[in-house]
């Protein structure tokens, strides 16, 4: 049967496609799908089936038929349209637009054929792409002209001009090269007014339902970027708002004023928005009641997201009316409803963000901005004379519903990231076990909100918290949600206070929880209590700092809460107690001599007692407490007294630890028993956590235990490898195995740690680094590949980020007891072994930025070695892998250009590298290595100049010698002896070789293209972004990328607006938490 498909020079057979396509989408048996799943590829591969649609479309009796036909023939117009011939090309338009109009004729054929003409309207529109407005000028006039013949073919217009319009506005970016967007817009913008002008008659006349609603659909895709005279100086708001009420149109009305409403107008048309806006309130009261069910009219009440709010603050009229949305949309606001509470969150920012903004810049420019105070003074025509009274003109306009929103912030609070403890569905309080993403970016926006809010009234804000947090004494709203919901809003407020204010309302509001956990009965209350008592507690480091006896009661109340055994609370109060302790440090290793009793630091205290707080932890809780105490040791400033904390705080482990090491002396088999083993890993993760806050003080204790920490790894690598070699693949997933590599990674981590925090003192190196060469490395090349651990490569790598050529003698070393062996296990395939992959190129990376020198070192056959590697890794699917293999390519690029070997390293290479980033950079599973493809790209192409001109003489070449720049290649790129033809100098030698291999890398493209493509883009190899906006054209042009999800091509555009973003959060004081700040707190 499949025969009878490949002979495609005779008509195909439509009954049998028919069967084929039925039999696909049919519910007959596996096989039989499958063999008409294959034909039907065959079918769409092949490239003349396109030949063939027009007699399918007309012969097949089978929708699904004509669906698969129009696929085939959608592919050729996106991929090869403008390789067919004009002859073709006319034909295929001529004949969808008559399809389009003979099917759109009649009401029954319109109505039947629906799902068909849709589909058919997507296939016009890709070819208007192409086509227009060049080579089909008269589109636009053609499609209004036969809009005007019928009311069904007038809807089935509608609805392509809305494509058009979301084609070139919406979804253009990486659709088309930049130029076509340019000239799709001109055209659609210069042509409008017949489109306008069929509009506005529809809505006028047509008494027909389903054609003003597609009108109203096409003229909200147009709304957004049509000059504003046909909005403004036209009928068409007031037929809008005349739509509005009525029920068939009230919501595609609605969206359009929405987005008129949306529009950045400056102030012209200002009266006409204000009108628009009083009467759209008048309608919506008819519509919509004060005392209506706000979720049944949610989607009317959405209508309030106005961004041009000043404008409705001139009159007293507009303020009447604008007042009154605001309260139509508090009230919307407590719906029940989580789309609706986002949708009116989203207005609530943008409103509050303008109005404080606006109110921050007249507080900084009061003295200068006269130009600003004369717009307000316009717009408030009421204000006096004086320079805070726009300010305080708006403040009050705006205080009473600024107060209900804070109000409704205050009882709607969502949870935080770092509140655990959650309720459940059947009202139980347990440990929350997977974070809501949803819930999290709600908290985000409501906290930005809330910050606004208290920055233009910190009085309100403040007296509503604590009137809340009184009834909850008095028992008057007590509720969990109601707690949790107020200390969330206490707790995200942190920072947007003076210091003095904040100090005060946090006494009131510390004091009152730890009273109301006091006097609350019950194990789930007094465990809701806790966890808001130390999330808030946790958001005001400020405040601890600055009130030493709240700072040393709230860290006993978390002592006591470690020995509470709800689940979540001993969590919570480890992960608050540390990040107390990180802005708190200091205050815990000074004597408090201002408070009476108070005669040594309390780190003495808390060493002092610490077998019992930490009695009934957990043991991950019992190194985030560790970790804790090493935080407070770190900020002591005398080392005498450091190095005692220390030895006290290791006293508990380091007395098993040498217990354990005794008996090993004795008997080396109980280091086999699984119970010593765990205690080794809880004492290897004790000492990692205390390294991570130590740093280079942790010196001391490391010191004490590395020799019989090496002996340790070294007896249980060996244990690990005699299991493997006896049982085979399967021994290395038996619990005995996997805990004694636990023992190793965290051995391995511990180390690693230690020489990560410890400051650049390469005497540590020189010290610890020798003892670990046979026990670590030379274990890791003996062991079998199931045995060896990726954390020895993470290890090593950071040695030689942390000291550099200070370990070049050790390079060699380790070049041979790593890759070869490494390499082995992870070019098997992409799946094996994901750790050492990563790791080893990160390896890799490292070596070839601080020992470069140990690289040139390398025979040819390491070194290609090592390019092989690299572009296996850049070809790696897995992001990381990808970015760490380029990253390390642009290394090894800069550092081989300014070195004696350029010349060699570049003719071997230079073209393979080319000829590879090109086949990841097209390939659309590499595109979030756009950025770095394209750096190793303008590298490449910036190392050959057409300046370096050679000579020949014969076929014997010698090179010009000019005065070059360092790092310049100064020979040939290409191989005299096998090259005919003499290219004048490498430019040319590089743009041939890239011509060619694009030109047989995509067929659809003309040659003409390819050459223009790569002629612009060595023009451009001094300006990036040109550079880079080039290739992105070229990947829609190839259309490797089109149809796809392209943000990975603009990732560094995006980054740099989060960065200013971020500026900009940094400048409003409490909009990042205190607790998140990093360096910008400083413990004093």
């Amino acid at each position: 049967m499949a025969e009878r498909f490949r002979d495609l020079n005779q008509p195909i057979d439509v009954a049998l496609l028919d069967a084929t396509v039925s039999a696909f989408y049919g519910t007959g048996s596996k096989e039989e799908r499958s063999a008409a799943d294959q034909m039907l590829r065959e079918l769409q591969n092949n490239p003349d089936t396109w030949l063939q649609v027009v007699h399918i479309l007309q012969n097949s009796q089978s929708l699904n038929t004509k669906f698969f036909a129009l696929q085939v023939l959608e592919s050729v117009i996106k991929y090869r349209w403008n390789a067919l011939p004009v002859e073709q090309r006319d034909g295929m338009k001529n004949y969808v637009s008559n399809v389009i109009v003979q099917l759109s004729t009649s009401e029954a054929s319109f109505r039947k054929e629906r799902l068909y003409i849709n589909k058919l309207n997507v296939i016009l529109v890709q070819v208007l792409k192409h086509e227009w407005p060049a080579k089909w000028s008269s589109f636009i006039p053609d499609l209004v002209s036969a809009a005007k013949s019928s009311e069904t073919i007038c809807e089935n217009c509608m609805v392509i001009l809305k494509l058009l319009s979301e084609e070139v506005f919406d979804f253009s970016r990486g659709e088309m090269t930049q130029l076509k967007i340019k000239e799709l817009k001109q055209s659609l913008n210069s042509e409008f007014q017949l489109i306008h002008e069929l509009c506005l008659y529809v809505l006028s006349a047509s008494q027909r339902t389903e054609l003003i609603r597609a009108t109203l659909d096409t003229l909200n895709a147009f709304l957004s970027w049509i000059p504003l005279g046909y909005i403004f100086e036209s009928p068409l708001l007031e037929i809008l708002l005349k739509l509005f009420p009525v029920t068939s149109y009230r919501n595609p009305a609605l969206q359009c004023l929405t987005e008129v409403a949306a529009l950045q107008f400056g102030e012209f048309y200002d009266l006409q928005y204000a009108k628009m806006y009083s009467i759209f309130m008048i309608q919506l009261q008819t519509v919509i009641l004060p005392a209506t069910n706000f979720p049944e009219a949610y989607t009317n009440g959405s209508s309030e997201e106005q961004s041009h709010i000043r404008i409705l603050e001139s009159t007293l009229e507009n303020r009447a009316t604008l007042l009154l949305g605001l309260e139509y949309l508090i009230g919307i606001s407590y719906v029940d409803d989580t789309e609706v509470f986002k949708v009116c969150m989203d207005y609530w920012n943008l409103l509050v963000l303008e109005l404080f903004e606006s109110h921050q810049n007249l507080e900084n420019t009061a003295v200068t901005s006269g130009g600003l105070m004369q717009l307000q003074a316009r717009m408030i025509p009421e204000i006096v004379d004086g320079l805070s009274s726009p300010v305080l003109q708006r403040r009050q306009l705006y205080s009473a519903p600024l107060s209900k929103l804070r109000t409704l912030m205050i009882c709607r609070m969502a949870k935080p990231e770092e509140v655990l403890i959650v309720e459940d569905e059947n009202g139980n309080i347990v440990r929350e076990t997977m974070k809501d993403n949803d819930v999290l970016v709600q908290y985000k926006i409501m906290r930005e909100t809330l910050i606004y809010l208290s920055h233009l009234d910190h009085e309100d804000t403040e007296q509503q918290m604590l009137k809340k947090l009184n009834k909850q004494l008095s028992g008057e709203e007590w509720s969990w949600n109601n707690l949790n919901a107020l200390c969330w809003a206490i707790g995200s407020i942190s920072g947007s206070m003076m210091e003095e204010q904040e100090n005060r309302f946090l006494v009131l509001v510390i004091r009152d929880l730890l009273n109301l956990c006091e006097i609350t009965k019950g194990k789930d209350n007094k465990a809701v209590i806790a966890s808001n008592i130390m999330y808030v507690v946790g958001q005001y480091p400020r405040f601890l700092r600055a009130h030493w006896k709240f700072l040393k009661t709230v860290v006993n109340k978390l002592f006591e809460f470690m020995h509470e055994t709800h689940p979540g609370v001993q969590d919570m109060a480890c992960d608050t107690f540390l990040k107390i302790v990180q802005k708190c440090k200091r205050r815990f290793v000074i004597i408090q001599a201002s408070y009476l009793g108070e005669k040594e630091p309390f780190v003495l205290e808390l060493l002092t007692g610490l077998p019992s707080t930490i009695v009934d932890l957990q043991p991950h809780q019992i190194h985030s407490f560790y970790e804790s105490v090493g935080q407070m040791i770190q900020a002591e400033p005398d080392s005498v007294k450091r190095d005692e904390y220390l030895r006290r705080l290791m006293d508990l482990p380091n007395r098993k630890w040498a217990e354990i090491i005794g008996q090993a002396r004795q008997s080396v088999d109980i280091l086999k028993d699984q119970e010593i083993i765990r205690s080794v890993l809880n004492i290897m993760q004790t000492n990692t956590s205390v390294a991570n806050s130590l740093g280079s003080y942790f010196f001391p204790q490391i010191s004490l235990i590395f020799l019989d920490m090496l002996t340790v790894y070294r007896m249980y690598s060996e244990l690990i490898s005699s299991s493997i070699a006896e049982g085979g693949p399967f021994a290395s997933k038996t619990s005995f195995v996997k805990l004694l590599r636990s023992v190793k990674r965290e051995t391995l981590k511990l180390i690693e740690t230690f020489i990560d925090k410890a400051e650049d003192q390469p005497h540590i190196g020189k010290q610890f680094v020798p003892p670990m060469m046979d026990p670590i490395l030379g274990d890791y090349a003996r062991n079998l590949p199931d045995a060896r651990e990726s954390e020895v490569l993470s290890l090593f790598s950071t040695i030689i980020n942390k000291y550099k050529g200070a370990m070049m003698e050790y390079v060699p070393r380790i070049f041979e007891a790593v890759f070869q062996c490494t390499l082995e296990m992870i070019t098997k395939n992409f799946e094996d072994y994901p750790e050492h992959r990563l790791k080893f190129f990160s390896l890799l990376r490292a070596i070839g930025t601080h020992c470069f020198q140990a690289l040139i070192q390398l025979s040819d056959q390491q070194l290609k070695l090592v390019m092989d590697s690299i572009m296996w890794a850049f070809r790696h699917t897995e992001r990381n892998i990808a970015e760490t293999g380029l990253s390390l390519l642009l290394e090894l690029l800069k550092n081989f250009q300014v070195s004696e070997f350029c010349n060699q390293f570049y003719r071997n290479y230079i073209l393979t590298i080319n000829q590879e980033i090109f086949a990841v950079l097209t390939d659309t599973f590499h595109k979030p290595g756009f950025k770095l493809h394209v750096l190793v790209l303008q590298r490449l192409f910036c190392l050959v100049r057409s300046e370096d001109i050679f000579a020949f003489v014969g076929l014997v070449l010698s090179s010009v010698h000019m005065q070059v720049d360092s790092g310049a290649i100064t020979e040939p790129l290409w191989d005299v002896s096998t090259v005919a033809y003499p290219y004048p100098n490498n430019t040319i030698y590089v743009q041939d070789y890239t011509i060619k291999l694009l030109a047989s890398s995509f067929p659809n493209m003309n040659a003409a293209e390819i050459k223009q493509f790569v002629g612009v883009l060595f023009e451009s190899k001094s300006d990036l972004p040109t550079f880079k906006n080039h290739i992105r054209d070229f990947l829609v042009q190839s259309k490797e990328f089109s149809a796809q999800d392209n943000k990975d091509l603009y990732a560094e555009e995006a980054a740099a607006q989060r960065e200013v973003e971020r500026q900009r959060m940094l400048s409003i004081p409490g909009l990042i938490a205190p607790s998140e700040l990093q360096d910008e707190m400083v413990d004093l």
